[in-house]
């Protein structure tokens, strides 16, 4: 990975970041922003790769698919200042014997000494699982079933990083779904290119009708031909083409990119967690699927 590490969407200021989502949302309200149901991939045209997750319980996520990225102080907290150590253990990352992934950040062990970049030691641990290396899309479709942790501090993220070998933000990024801190029925949507990133970052949000905790949800994102196009359980609610950006030239997103899944605790947009953050607080993960062209 050619990034500082960085994790999610990046340091943000989150006034600035839902200015920038409601102006996006007023200029954009006739370029493609309509809330037309997005057909699912049509009868036959399967994914051309799949993780289902099945297995027993307290297995790791199988290794010719995801990599396991670790550490915090090495990767400057993911550049985003965040709290979490990211292991390979468990107790952050394994199948639940049910036909999940469970992603659980969880305080840190005590007398675990965890280099942290913000402060000596970090005082959470949680997981980050990549396909870097492994599975990109091109254009189609990924979708992602799953359920994310919420509460004060927490920032779950599911997103894409380009293979084109440029250092972030040129290597381009799409947040497929995050849902930051105390805002559980908001979900944002966002991309991160040269001249657009961290809190110039361009997307949109939806809400939904209960807690992201509550149950499953089926994030997606339709990467085609210069248009990209972010849903809900089919519904979409941003579309994302080279005329929205800052300059058309500054597109990046005809290449492959990689999935990643992670529980981020802390750092520069969703605070610090308090007494009231849960613990564990889990990722479940039914599935992921990739429709269209990539590498398998």
């Amino acid at each position: 990975m050619t990034d500082r590490a960085h994790d999610g969407s990046g340091a943000r200021n989150r006034l600035t970041r839902v200015a920038l989502v409601l102006a996006l949302g007023a200029l954009l309200s006739g370029c493609g922003s309509a809330r037309t149901h997005t057909r699912p991939p049509a009868a036959g045209d399967g994914p051309f790769w799949q993780a289902e997750f099945d297995g027993a319980a307290g297995t790791r996520p199988p290794e010719g698919s995801w990599t396991t990225e670790t550490g915090n102080r090495d990767a400057e907290g993911w550049g985003n200042d965040e709290l979490q150590y990211y292991t390979d253990d468990a107790a952050n990352s394994a199948l639940d014997g049910a036909g999940h992934l469970v992603i659980s950040a969880r305080p840190a062990p005590a007398g675990s000494e965890l280099p942290c970049w913000t402060q000596e030691f970090c005082t959470w641990t949680s997981a980050r699982l990549t396909t870097e290396g492994r599975t990109a899309l091109t254009h189609g479709r990924v979708e992602v079933r799953a359920k994310l942790p919420t509460g004060t501090g927490l920032l779950p993220a599911i997103w894409m990083l380009g293979d084109n070998g440029v250092e972030w933000p040129g290597q381009g990024e799409i947040d497929i779904c995050e849902v930051v801190g105390g805002e559980p029925r908001t979900v944002y949507g966002t991309a991160h290119g040269p001249t657009y990133f961290n809190e110039n970052g361009i997307g949109g949000s939806t809400p939904l009708a209960a807690d992201a905790s509550e149950g499953f949800h089926t994030y997606a994102v339709d990467k085609q031909p210069r248009r990209i196009t972010w849903s809900v359980d089919g519904e979409p609610y941003f579309t994302l083409t080279p005329q929205t950006l800052p300059s058309p030239r500054d597109w990046v997103f005809e290449q492959d990119m990689h999935l990643l899944l992670n529980v981020a605790v802390g750092g520069d947009w969703p605070g610090p967690p308090d007494t009231s953050t849960p613990s564990p607080a889990s990722m479940t993960v039914d599935h992921v699927r990739f429709y269209g062209t990539g590498r398998a």
